[in-house]
């Protein structure tokens, strides 16, 4: 929040204090989501005199920028009919997932505040699975018959427009609900008045269907640069519109828990800050033991091979060396690869034409480092053989970790697991089991080594 902000919910809080029922001129300054943020640090009785004076637009949006376990305190501590009229004006899709949040119970009491129609329409969306399309889709949307003028359309606008969230595409549907068609603002205005719907709106368009999952959804509006994306079942009914500011907390959302899953961590439902200590030890633990018990065989390989390095003490110097570079080879690519898939570039059917590719490329990064790898050796004052052995295995380490660290995603999507889970613990494992196996095995070779 900006400084001129700050000093208008300074003269809210004094409003606030004060016993006067109207609301400061200041709080018209205020956008919703500065409201938001001042009500956090207000007192409940304070929050609940704010929401009470402001348009229940404006209360409503400010709502929604709260948490949803906040956003249903306070309706329900709000009069029935202030409660209602904010209910009534929050978007379709904010309010879903506030009903889907909340208990059973809970979510009932607000629906009965809203009027039949509304309250079915909320129904029809949270039955809609997480992470699906029909899921953060949005109700309000406005729509026409193909057999409408301009002039009808624009009216119907003028009547429509207050209540609908998506309003930069009309959508046209037949006499059964379907999709038909869709048309700008700009294409409306252009066209005669008499001129029916059908002759100049747009009639090939792209839509999702509202079981898709929601990251396709915004691949198709980033790759077609569209404001919004309408919604439709099997049979081709149009049920809502996705819009891009849905789009965007889908991909922050997706791209947070992605982070999270590739540093071997289960992905927060909450900020940081606000999680619970218990919460975070929980996501956390899991994949520490299991890290812990796959990197056991690291040690036990070392130990099995205990005789090499008391002959040739120097091969120890460079265990981590070989580790580490196995292990950044391998999320080089797995990120690549994963990043790929997010985007839709790369599927199932690809994995002959990733791991030849990444082979190939490995391959040709392998020699690169072997070559620094034989250089720094020499520079040590090392021997030429320990050297080579060194470089031999560098080059060895970096191919299978590559190769592992672009396999791994596919696989893991083709046994129904989250690439980025899947991937993060395995990498590391194999790139260090195998990369230690290749060290010892070359060294056994190159310097002669017997166990």
């Amino acid at each position: 929040m900006d400084k001129d902000a700050l000093e208008l919910v300074r003269r809210l809080a004094d409003w606030l204090r004060g016993s006067s029922p109207a609301l400061p001129p200041e709080a018209s300054e205020l956008r919703p989501f500065d409201l938001a943020e001042a009500s956090e640090a207000l007192e409940q009785d304070e929050v609940l005199r704010l929401l009470g004076a402001l348009e229940p637009e404006i209360a409503a949006e400010t709502l929604e920028h709260l948490d949803f376990t906040a956003q249903y305190r306070l309706l329900d501590k709000l009069p029935p009919e202030a409660s209602g009229a904010i209910l009534a004006a929050m978007s379709s899709d904010g309010l879903a997932d506030l009903v889907k949040a909340v208990h059973p119970r809970q979510a009932e009491a607000l629906l009965v505040r809203l009027e039949a129609g509304e309250a079915a329409t909320i129904r029809r969306l949270i039955t809609y699975p997480e992470h699906t399309a029909g899921a953060i889709m949005t109700a309000d949307y406005i729509s026409v018959r193909c057999n409408q003028t301009a002039a009808g359309v624009l009216e119907h606008i003028r009547k429509v427009a207050e209540e609908a969230e998506v309003y930069a595409y009309i959508y046209v549907v037949d006499n059964r609900g379907r999709l038909a068609g869709a048309m700008s603002l700009r294409e409306l205005i252009l066209a005669e008045p008499a001129s029916q719907v059908e002759t100049f709106m747009t009639h090939d368009l792209v839509s999702v269907n509202g079981y898709a999952d929601q990251e396709q959804a915004a691949r198709l509006l980033a790759d077609y640069d569209f404001v919004a994306i309408p919604v439709v079942d099997d049979a081709g009914r149009l049920l809502g519109v996705i819009s891009v500011d849905d789009v965007l907390d889908v991909v922050q959302d997706e791209a947070t828990e992605d982070i999270q899953r590739l540093g071997g961590s289960a992905p927060l439902d909450e900020p940081y800050l606000e999680s619970s200590f218990t919460r975070l030890f929980r996501k956390r633990i899991g994949w520490l033991l299991l890290l812990f018990v796959v990197q056991s065989i690291t040690s036990n390989i070392l130990g099995f091979f205990q005789s090499f390095l008391e002959q040739v003490v120097a091969l120890a110097f460079f265990v981590p060396l070989l580790i580490g570079t196995g292990g950044n080879a391998g999320g080089q690519a797995a990120t690549l690869v994963i990043r790929a898939m997010a985007l839709g570039e790369i599927g199932c059917g690809d994995v002959l034409r990733v791991v030849w590719r990444e082979a190939r490329l490995a391959l040709t990064l392998g020699v690169t480092m072997a070559a620094a790898t034989l250089g720094w050796a020499l520079l040590l004052g090392q021997s030429a053989a320990l050297g080579l052995t060194v470089a031999l295995s560098v080059a060895a380490v970096v191919l299978v970790g590559s190769t592992v660290g672009a396999l791994m995603p596919l696989v893991g999507r083709r046994l129904g697991f989250d690439p980025a889970v899947f991937s993060a613990p395995l990498i590391t494992t194999v790139a260090d089991t195998v990369g230690l196996l290749v060290y010892f095995q070359i060294a056994r070779v190159v310097l002669g080594l017997a166990r």
